[in-house]
């Protein structure tokens, strides 16, 4: 219409609605969730993911298991008691071959807790092995041992591995290129050479094993750090800080660590399986623990000599070990996803 015809239009007064007042439409317009930074934002699409939530459900209760054993333990790990020598594991109230205390001797299955006396209190869940010493303190023992070394290999190797290359990337020029060849020279070192070389000097044991992957354990890490840290020092946030004469430290640990610390996550994450395994491959080929410590590697030695024969003592460790190598992995995939801005959720 035009205004002279709305002029002449005669409207009743409740033709007419009064607007909103300024309050109401401010709270329709104001935000009602809950601020999220980056660390909630990716718990929230770490949730999400079913197969994370599910092995970190499962580490934990590993780790309250191995760790909780040193206060409460079915029986000592290290006591040895020969009337008790490779027996069968008992499970009370469990009647299926194989957890009710029978083994077969000779193609006939007898009862072996029955053969040696043993009293109906006595229970080995996961049976004994050569020493009579119960198989189920043992891996407990062994998995916390394990657990130990993987996180303090995992957490040395971050601290240098960090350092390293955020110090190389940032100074630059001829140090930076002094660095990367000492890199490449400690790369090109197998780490097994590096294990025995450690062994002429300190007694098997926790120390050499934790030593020799942190001489060649920290430089993924440190590659990965400059990397990320050069990429950084492009942006114009660290540019404008420089500008502004912030020194190269403050830079380094206000602007870049920050924003590299997911990634840093996640390498963690993947380094951890990596020296479990590690340590297990060690102590299976005989340069590992001294005894009586125990280990997933070592319980997996002794179980691989006689696993034709008792293969209870294999198969708890080995099952123990897939289960931790698989639930690490399968987290550090799903951190990965959940650090990365451009996932959606």
């Amino acid at each position: 219409m035009l205004p002279n015809e709305l002029e002449n239009l005669n409207l009743p007064q409740d033709a007419f609605e009064p607007l909103e007042s300024a309050t109401a439409a401010a709270e329709c317009e104001s935000i009602h969730s809950i601020s999220l930074n980056f660390f909630r934002d990716s718990w929230r699409r770490l949730k999400k993911n079913k197969s994370a939530v599910l092995s970190l459900a499962v580490l934990l209760l590993v780790a309250l298991l191995a760790f909780g054993s040193i206060w409460v333990s079915p029986h000592n790990p290290n006591k040895q008691d020969l009337a008790h020598v490779n027996l069968p594991p008992r499970i009370p109230g469990v009647s299926v071959d194989g957890f009710n205390g029978t083994a077969l001797v000779s193609g006939e299955r007898v009862d072996k807790y029955a053969q040696l006396h043993i009293p109906a209190d006595v229970n080995f869940y996961l049976g004994t092995d050569g020493l009579g010493r119960d198989a189920l303190s043992r891996l407990l023992m062994g998995t916390r041992t394990s657990l130990i070394i993987a996180i303090i290999a995992a957490l040395l190797d971050l601290s240098i591995g960090v350092a390293y290359g955020m110090f190389s990337a940032i100074s630059g020029g001829r140090v930076d290129e002094i660095l990367q060849r000492i890199l490449e020279i400690l790369s090109g070192i197998p780490t097994l050479v590096v294990m025995i070389l450690m062994l002429t000097i300190f007694e098997p044991g926790m120390v050499s094993i934790i030593l020799a992957m942190i001489i060649t354990g920290w430089v993924n890490m440190a590659r990965m750090v400059r990397a990320q840290t050069l990429k950084l020092q492009e942006q114009e946030f660290v540019l404008a800080a420089a500008t502004l004469g912030v020194s190269k430290l403050k830079i380094a640990l206000k602007h870049i660590l920050p924003n590299i610390s997911s990634i840093i996550v996640v390498q963690m994450m993947f380094s951890i399986p990596t020296a479990i395994f590690f340590e297990a491959f060690l102590s299976f080929i005989g340069l590992g623990l001294k005894v009586p410590m125990a280990s997933l590697g070592t319980l997996l030695s002794d179980g691989y000599k006689t696993f034709r024969f008792l293969p209870h003592l294999m198969w708890p460790p080995a099952i123990v070990l897939s289960i931790i190598m698989i639930c690490f992995n399968l987290l550090a995939d799903g951190i990965r996803d959940a650090f990365d801005p451009k996932m959606k959720g």
